[in-house]
């Protein structure tokens, strides 16, 4: 399967296709969890007719793989309406929820509809931590059950563990309790600033401790722990470098919010049109500021294809633009890279030297 998706990505690559979109229908929510992004007033999101009329154009357009998520989806009333058109329009769909709504008759709706996958936003096996994390009593009971009603309609399901301060001790237990439950499961070491440029929530991120032995964990790696834990391979090669994307942002992928503005990625608020005033086609075809993403190839990121983790760094544009420069390094990856090896980044080394204090610098 790794290898069709390789070939479609490739393919799509080649002949300009938005092989993946991510919808959000709502930035509204019934849990205000600590580390999120998003401003969960509503501001206008699109109404049915236009959201059915945005799959037809991104059917249109070649869409295939339809993430659909929020805020919390089932904060939309037109919910199964929107998912049953977009299988009627044979996208492969995928669901983002935390579960609270999900009683046995939605979870069976669900299944009916084909869904490919619901993913669950879980944060510790514990439903003190939980609750205080998601700021909703009764949560993790909530969460639970629904991650069962879906199991047992015959639903793939997938608890997604964002790691922070609060819950970076428990994603053993979490992942033990996926395991118990027969669903996947997956972490994410990232808390991404508010899409506003807020960054202050990148205070609840875990100390280097905690990332280093996240990051080094070979039960999280699978098959690629031994490529992954190998020494830094050193630079990209010049003329590799000239030619490689930094991600599939902006390339084979896009995201759409709430109210219809088109992004290269969730995490990259670097608006490119609008489905309001614009054809999707014609905004990924033709938006200045869209192909303005496309251009950027390793060579143009700064400090990155010279670095010694140049061939292994996961560097997100998105995260460089939320740190100021697109074209500029991710901290945050090069966190990550130096979690992984133990070996710093120049540009790490250098943003320590700045907040180190003029009299204490070497």
């Amino acid at each position: 399967m790794s290898r069709l998706m390789h070939e479609m990505g490739t393919r799509a690559l080649q002949l300009g296709i938005p092989l993946s979109v991510q919808l959000d229908l709502t930035y509204r929510c019934n849990e205000r969890c600590v580390h999120c992004y998003l401003d969960h007033e509503d501001h206008g999101e699109m109404n049915t007719a236009e959201i059915l009329g945005l799959l037809d154009q991104m059917a249109a357009a070649g869409v295939f793989f339809l993430n659909i998520s929020g805020g919390e989806i089932f904060m939309r009333q037109d919910l199964f309406q929107i998912v049953e058109y977009a299988r009627k329009l044979q996208f492969s769909v995928k669901l983002k929820t935390n579960a609270v709504m999900i009683r046995a008759a939605k979870a069976r709706r669900i299944a009916e509809l084909g869904v490919d996958s619901v993913q669950i936003s879980l944060y510790s096996h514990d439903a003190v931590t939980q609750d205080e994390i998601t700021k909703l009593p009764g949560s993790f009971k909530r969460t639970i059950e629904g991650a069962r009603f879906l199991r047992d309609a015959g639903v793939k399901v997938t608890f997604a563990n964002v790691l922070m301060k609060q819950n970076a001790d428990h994603y053993k237990q979490v992942q033990a309790l996926a395991d118990d439950m027969g669903v996947g499961y997956t972490v994410d070491a990232t808390i991404t600033p508010m899409m506003d440029g807020d960054r202050s929530i990148l205070n609840l991120n875990m100390d280097e401790q905690r990332l280093s032995g996240i990051m080094r964990d070979r039960s999280l790696l699978g098959d690629q722990a031994d490529n992954m834990l190998a020494p830094p391979s050193g630079p990209t090669p010049l003329e590799e470098a000239y030619k490689t994307l930094p991600c599939s942002a902006g390339h084979t992928a896009c995201y759409v919010s709430p109210y219809g503005d088109v992004y290269p990625c969730v995490q990259f608020p670097y608006k490119v049109g609008s489905v309001r005033e614009s054809r999707f086609i014609d905004i990924w075809r033709d938006s200045p500021q869209l192909n303005e993403v496309r251009a950027i190839r390793v060579s143009d990121l700064q400090g990155c294809s010279s670095c010694v983790h140049g061939s292994s760094c996961t560097r997100c544009p998105g995260l460089a633009y939320l740190e100021g420069n697109m074209r500029g390094p991710s901290i945050q990856d090069c966190e990550k890279s130096y979690a992984r090896t133990g070996v710093p980044s120049k540009n790490l080394q250098q943003k320590k030297l700045r907040t180190i204090p003029l009299a204490l610098a070497p």
